[in-house]
């Protein structure tokens, strides 16, 4: 918790409004969806090397901090570079990481005094980024207006869901003892050359009572 207090004063960038609305995803039904073949098309249709610019609104004991950040990732090799500033052009924080490691190239001094920072903000980007398809042997619950898909992932159960018109994921929920542990909603996708892309990203994490909206303002790749 002294972490994320911390992260809190030092992105005192910009006093965030209300928040990013984004459009919620229009439900239809998925009856007559197969849920494999639903998956499949996902993966298919998902970028795997890819850079973005978001803006980024952090969300902490009712508070909302704005930044802007570049992300660079590689979903087949589970790499990424993650680099975050201030409106001023105030470098925050620069990470590399992969599914066994994060390095911290640049961290902010503020960051780096208290806990994991590079540990938790790269968790975090790896949640966002990576692993949006169940395995193969996800157990499947097909609903009227949804698809939930549900799978062992370290002590507890990770949930896709696919649902919308386009039957695209949705959210991802991760839960501990029943106890829903972290949210990440995906929203407004776009296409850019047959690959899709979440417009609005939000990561709700209910353990330690922090939020991260991302608004997708660049595709570079």
């Amino acid at each position: 918790m002294k972490l994320l207090a911390v992260i809190f004063i030092v992105l005192v960038c910009v006093v965030g409004c209300s928040g990013i609305p984004f459009q919620k995803t229009l439900y239809v039904s998925m009856e007559s969806v197969d849920p494999w073949t639903l998956v499949e098309q996902f993966r298919n249709n998902s970028p795997e090397k890819f850079a973005l610019i978001n803006t980024i609104v952090f969300g902490y004991n009712w508070n909302k901090l704005s930044a802007l950040g570049y992300i660079k990732v590689d979903a087949g090799e589970k790499t990424f570079t993650a680099v975050c500033i201030n409106p001023m052009g105030v470098k925050l924080f620069e990470l590399t990481g992969d599914k066994d490691k994060i390095d911290p190239h640049f961290v902010m001094e503020q960051f780096s005094r208290k806990g994991n920072f590079a540990g938790t903000v790269g968790e975090d980007i790896r949640r966002i980024y990576f692993d949006l398809t169940p395995s193969a042997g996800a157990v499947v619950n097909k609903k009227k207006i949804k698809i939930v898909f549900s799978e062992p992932a370290g002590s507890g159960i990770l949930e896709y869901i696919f649902a919308g018109s386009a039957g695209l994921l949705v959210e991802k929920n991760y839960y501990e003892d029943g106890i829903l542990n972290w949210r990440i909603s995906y929203y407004e996708y776009l296409q850019k050359d047959g690959k899709n892309y979440p417009s609005g990203i939000i990561l709700e994490n209910y353990r330690y009572g922090y939020s991260l909206t991302i608004k997708l303002k660049e595709i570079r790749g």
